[in-house]
C-alpha cells in the first residue's frame, strides 16, 4: 500500500484524468475515490480501466451494496467512516482490504474480532490526533492506523514518523497535486 492515500471527491466522470494525472505526476499512485457523488462508481470503474497501474479504491463506503458496485467496477480497497461488519463480510469474500473508520477501542476491538487490524482514524483531529493514537497503540500493539481529517503539510512529518502509521489519507494531497500540475503549465 502507499503511504499516502489522496481522498478524490470526483463530481462529474470528466474530472476523472485530470485528477488521477495530477497525482500520478506528484509521484502518488493511489486514489480513494469516494462514494459521495453520482458518479462515484462509474468514475472508479474508468479509473481501474484507464490507470490500472495506480491502486483505485472506493472510500466512504457505509453499507455492503455500495461495496458490492465498488468492487464490481474493480475497486482494489475499501474504506468506510465508520465499522460495517456487513461491508467487511463483502471484502472478507472477495479477498480486498477494507479500512472501516474506528476511533474507540470497542470500535478497534469490533473490527480485531472480524479479522480487520489496519484501521481509518478519522476525523483524526477532532479525536486527539497523534496524542490519542498513541495511547489507542498501547492496548492495541496489533494495529496500523491511517489517520485521516486533520493531517496536513505542517503535521504530516509527526504522523508518518510513528510506527504504527500504515498511511495518510486527504483530500490534501489532489489539492496539492492539481496546484503543482497547474503550475507547470
Amino acid at each position: 500500500m502507499d503511504k499516502f492515500i489522496p481522498v478524490v471527491v470526483i463530481k462529474e466522470l470528466q474530472e476523472t484524468d485530470k485528477i488521477l494525472t495530477a497525482l500520478r505526476r506528484s509521484g502518488i499512485n493511489c486514489a480513494e475515490i469516494t462514494f459521495r457523488t453520482a458518479c462515484a462508481k462509474e468514475a472508479i470503474a474508468y479509473a481501474c480501466e484507464h490507470y490500472s497501474d495506480m491502486n483505485i479504491g472506493a472510500g466512504t463506503v457505509i453499507n455492503a451494496e455500495q461495496c458490492k458496485d465498488a468492487l464490481k467496477a474493480g475497486a482494489k480497497f475499501i474504506v468506510s467512516p465508520g465499522l460495517s461488519p456487513a461491508v467487511a463480510a463483502v471484502c472478507k469474500e472477495a479477498g480486498v482490504p477494507y479500512y472501516p473508520g474506528c476511533v474507540t477501542p470497542t470500535e478497534i476491538m469490533s473490527a480485531l474480532e472480524l479479522g480487520i487490524n489496519i484501521v481509518k482514524f478519522f476525523p483524526a483531529n477532532v479525536y486527539g490526533g497523534l496524542k490519542a493514537l498513541k495511547a489507542l497503540s498501547a492496548p492495541f500493539p496489533q494495529v496500523k492506523f491511517i489517520p485521516t481529517g486533520g493531517v496536513d503539510r505542517g503535521n504530516i512529518d509527526e504522523f508518518l514518523a510513528f510506527e504504527k502509521i500504515y498511511a495518510i489519507g486527504g483530500s490534501f494531497f489532489v489539492k496539492e497535486a492539481l496546484d503543482k500540475m497547474e503550475a507547470e503549465k
